[in-house]
């Protein structure tokens, strides 16, 4: 039991008002944490005070406010990600002798954060900051695997949306859900020469403290020094990094 209470449940309420996908009832934030409604209530009105939350009294409900979006922004200029992300991508890249790299979504693109060339391996397209079409990349499928149908959808519409770049990859939203349902049900996504020929790339996504998906790190290989029956091994080694890396990013 944690000796500051307080500080505890008002962490709590922030957490729980983040992984929702709009503002809440104060009821349903006093079931969901098991705290008492007078308490929840009271927590509320400073965190309301100070800009953590804003109340909307028409729907009586509350959600984030001003300053949370300020903690967010401090985060994303620290780049906490890449910080954290460079070392074990480096470790896994000295551990596997292939190139490795993080990536985060952004809209239908994946930016590349981090990048680690493998000794004697030639220099790839996923440098620091250069943007992908998701769809194509393996880290990019690893991230569309993990979000909500409706929000996939969104994001592809129609065909305009899928962009081209060797001429393999999906080309429709129903070919977009067959890869990113295999990814999730292998627990890992591959691309196979569909942003540059004659390589591969497994990739898995990295969560965050509420589940979704923070960065996917992925592995690029020439397709001749790893059969696909080696994949899964090596889509292993990446599922422990990922693991970490999503293991220091909630503060663990």
């Amino acid at each position: 039991m944690s000796k500051v209470p307080a500080a505890e449940n008002t962490l709590r309420i922030l957490g729980y008002l983040g992984a929702q996908r709009g503002p809440a009832p104060a009821a349903a934030i006093a079931s969901a944490l098991g705290l008492p409604r007078s308490t929840v209530y009271h927590l509320l009105a400073v965190l309301t005070e100070h800009g953590f939350v804003l109340h909307f009294p028409e729907a009586r409900r509350y959600g984030l406010g001003v300053a949370a979006y300020e903690l967010s922004s401090g985060f994303s200029r620290q780049q906490p990600l890449s910080r954290l992300g460079r070392p074990i991508v480096a470790a896994l890249v000295d551990a596997i002798g292939e190139s490795g790299h993080v990536a985060v979504l952004h809209g239908r693109d994946v930016v590349y954060i981090v990048e680690e060339r493998a000794p004697r391996r030639p220099r790839l397209v996923t440098d620091v900051g250069v943007r992908l079409p998701a769809h194509l990349t393996a880290s990019g499928r690893a991230l569309l695997a993990t979000l909500p149908r409706e929000q996939l959808r969104a994001l592809y519409p129609d065909s305009g949306a899928f962009e081209d770049r060797t001429g393999a990859g999906p080309h429709s939203y129903a070919e977009l859900r067959r890869v990113v349902t295999e990814a999730r049900e292998r627990g890992y996504a591959t691309e196979d020469g569909e942003v540059t020929a004659g390589f591969a790339s497994v990739a898995v996504s990295v969560r965050d403290h509420a589940g979704w998906p923070a960065a996917g790190i992925a592995v690029t290989f020439p397709r001749e020094n790893v059969a696909p029956e080696g994949w899964d091994a090596l889509a292993a080694r990446v599922r422990d990094a990922a693991a970490e890396l999503s293991r220091r990013i909630r503060g663990s």
